[in-house]
């Protein structure tokens, strides 16, 4: 494998361990901080409830009792697992990131070549694929927003595509155009009832 063939490569794998480090500790985030600001928020509103009626209704007290129960859900993961793999992910990102410079001042591509299938041998130990929902939407924010991505983006040349997920930009494509929708409804609506 030539050099630039080579650096190539190992800037693809670098943001694969990123976003997987970054997914890694996003569920770790989630599984962690999520039932307590949940816990909260019930309170508050269960404390609100007494005040103001129309909270001790059935369906807002069905829906905290919904979101009570999914939280439990989270209890099935184990945190400790996702932070230390999470870890070890940013410990082979870190060996990435010095094997592509050691290759953009060059060093032996074979002796680098070496490394790099050492380094995706350990990453594929290392990940985990069981990640909670909306955890990949955290982990582009958190890779854009808060790791240092310019090496890979020398040979992998990012755009606001990579940045936000299609699924993020489809959903928020439905959401404008049934805010659009919805606006234009109860414009026509509004117009016929005066």
């Amino acid at each position: 494998m030539d050099r630039d063939a080579l650096l190539l490569t190992i800037a693809e794998k670098g943001y694969d361990v990123a976003f997987g480090a970054r997914k890694t500790f996003a569920t770790y985030d989630w599984i962690t901080k999520l039932p307590g600001w949940v816990g909260l928020a019930s309170s508050a509103i269960g404390i609100a409830a007494l005040i103001y009626e129309p909270l001790s209704t059935k369906w807002p007290s069905g829906a905290l009792l919904v979101i009570g129960i999914a939280t439990l859900y989270l209890s099935f993961y184990r945190a400790e697992e996702y932070y230390a793999s999470a870890n070890k992910l940013l410990s082979l990102l870190d060996r990435l990131k010095d094997l592509y410079r050691l290759v953009k001042g060059g060093s032996d591509p074979v002796a680098a070549k070496a490394e790099f299938d050492a380094i995706n041998t350990e990453y594929r130990a290392i990940s985990i694929g069981k990640q909670v929902f909306l955890s990949g939407w955290y982990a582009h924010y958190k890779l854009f927003a808060e790791t240092q991505v310019g090496w890979m983006d020398e040979q992998l040349h990012f755009t606001w595509k990579d940045k936000w997920p299609l699924s993020a930009r489809l959903f928020l494509a439905t959401v404008a155009l049934a805010t659009l929708i919805g606006l234009t409804y109860w414009g026509y609506s509004a117009h016929f009832c005066v």
